[in-house]
């Protein structure tokens, strides 16, 4: 089996998934509990928490762990229009966000969500960034990299630029950018990410909401992990996450180099093929490389590689289901390369061998089409 459909979910680390296996048995008290077994189940936790915070240089406290990066985007949003009623209902965003933050932004009532113009790079358009903050939003929500194109955004740049010249509270999805490539949250004041897209289980994200920042629940209860989220903490899970991202932090310089050099060689072979246009950027996240093959329905193709064993997606997991893909689309304004999108998403499991095959097989389907 070739597996590139990374973006869309990993496979579980076969330590992350005993680590999952061993605290289920072994740890069965409620954290919330007064007796010995929720005092060591709560430790445990403490101690998980306290790693992830480590390893995103944050602070513990900062740590809110949710079921979802869906969820997470979701109470970062509408937890701050919620703790702060006083402040302009304006969001600042781009037409690339995932679907959890556009359709949260358009679900949303008395809010005025603006986007952000880009530039031919399509990455945020900094005198635009500049100018739109002196309407005083209440909130920056963007990505740090595209899960449909790999764009990486400069969430370090940016966030300096909105700390000097606003009051605005800085949201960024780093759910494909965590694990894979440099995080920096020395500016960012909320930062979601799932564990399932580095090597983690489904089912656990966190949400890093800064000190400073305030935040209503959206899920109100007892006692929990955080004030933030009710609900008897998932005590295995949060311990797979923080083993998790150990080794994907660990692994990361390697499996960055790896997946860069694979990543090339499929825009080089791809590049030599008179039918196809590689749509992601070539400073675009090595782990995402979107291409369009000229005439071709994606679901075509993706049943025609399937039937090989090879596994990659026509857009993001979590997109709507219509015939295109939308982002593609407001960039190019061209329905043919919209339409005939495919999105090959890369993880430190993958080979050049595979690659090799994947262009081997594609090029013998295009040639018998």
């Amino acid at each position: 089996m070739i597996y590139f459909d990374n973006a869309a979910t990993t496979k579980v680390n076969d330590e992350v998934l005993k680590t999952f296996v061993t605290v289920s048995k072994d740890y069965i008290g409620n954290t919330n509990s007064l007796h010995k077994l929720g005092f060591e189940s709560k430790k445990l936790m403490t101690a998980a928490t306290k790693q992830v915070a480590d390893l995103l240089n944050v602070k513990e406290n900062e740590i809110i762990f949710t079921s979802s990066s869906s969820e997470s985007n979701n109470l970062a949003i509408k937890g701050v229009l919620e703790a702060y009623p006083n402040r302009k209902k304006i969001i600042l965003t781009t037409i690339l966000e995932h679907p959890s933050i556009t359709n949260t932004l358009n679900s949303l009532k008395d809010v005025e969500v603006i986007n952000l113009k880009l530039d031919a790079n399509y990455h945020i358009n900094i005198d635009d960034l500049k100018e739109k903050l002196k309407l005083d939003p209440i909130l920056v929500s963007i990505h740090h990299v595209n899960s449909e194109l790999g764009i990486i955004e400069d969430i370090n740049t940016i966030g300096k630029i909105i700390k000097e010249n606003s009051k605005a509270i800085f949201h960024v999805d780093g759910t494909q950018s965590l694990g894979k490539i440099k995080v920096d949250l020395n500016y960012v004041d909320l930062f979601c990410a799932s564990a399932h897209k580095f090597g983690g289980l489904k089912g656990i994200a966190i949400l890093v909401k800064k000190e400073k920042i305030n935040l209503s629940p959206l899920i109100n209860g007892g006692e929990s992990q955080t004030i933030y989220r009710a609900g008897t903490p998932a005590l295995a899970l949060i311990a797979s996450f923080s083993k998790a991202l150990r080794l994907a932090k660990e692994e990361q310089p390697k499996t960055y180099l790896q997946v860069k050099e694979i990543n090339n060689y499929l825009r080089d072979e791809l590049n030599k093929l008179d039918n196809v246009t590689i749509n992601s950027k070539i400073d675009s996240s090595p782990y995402i490389l979107n291409f369009s093959i000229k005439s071709t329905k994606p679901e075509t193709m993706i049943h025609k590689l399937e039937s090989y064993d090879i596994y990659l997606s026509t857009k993001t997991a979590c997109s709507s289901k219509e015939d295109y893909s939308k982002s593609i689309y407001l960039l190019t304004n061209n329905k043919e390369l919209s339409k005939t999108s495919l999105r090959l998403s890369l993880f430190k499991d993958n080979t050049i061998s595979e690659a090799k095959e994947f262009i081997k097989v594609l090029k013998d389907i295009t040639n018998n089409m």
